[in-house]
């Protein structure tokens, strides 16, 4: 079982063909945006549960919550930048990140906090649908079931390593490379 559901909305950004389905339905500038957006995600929510699709479900339950995390960052920080370095700094660089002061006002800080607030209602709609809850318990009871039946096991597992590699052109691209752990 390659999916795991992970805390809040871990993993949405991986996980296909779904991040592709989903990712263009997202959407949370402005208010009527964010209801748009919702209506789209909650269809395919709903249509995922009908059809007893747990992984689907999940991941539009994540674009969801994604959507009320993401416009309430940018209400409270003016270019939704909330730390002072990225984490793909830190890594490079080293040291830490420092999280910047909340914003006391600018432009578009209700429209997100508005924005935010409906993807908040349909995020708690998600978590409280039954159809959902069931197929979560049904997820999670299959998943350990499987894991405890492939523990010891020595399956092949991927290590994905980044890499900075320099091109031709004097650029440097982060490339990912694989390679099989120790089976020691």
């Amino acid at each position: 079982m390659s999916y795991r559901i992970a805390r809040g909305e871990q993993g949405v950004l991986t996980f296909e063909p779904y991040k592709s389905l989903l990712l263009p339905l997202w959407r949370f500038k402005t208010v009527p945006i964010a209801r748009a957006s919702l209506a789209a995600l909650a269809a395919a929510f709903t249509s995922y549960v009908a059809r007893g699709d747990f992984v689907g479900a999940d991941m539009a339950r994540k674009f969801i919550q994604m959507g009320m995390t993401r416009a309430r960052r940018y209400a409270n920080h003016k270019g939704g930048k909330k730390y002072d370095r990225s984490e793909r700094e830190v890594e490079r660089n080293g040291g830490g990140r420092v999280e910047l002061a909340k914003s006391k006002g600018h432009d578009g800080m209700e429209e997100k906090a508005a924005a935010s607030e409906i993807f908040k209602k349909g995020w708690e709609a998600c978590r409280a649908d039954e159809g959902y809850q069931e197929l979560k318990t049904a997820f999670q009871k299959e998943q350990k079931e499987w894991d405890k039946a492939h523990k010891g096991n020595s399956v092949k597992t991927e290590i994905v390593k980044r890499e900075e590699v320099k091109k031709e052109n004097g650029i440097k691209e982060e490339v990912k490379v694989k390679e099989e752990p120790d089976q020691g």
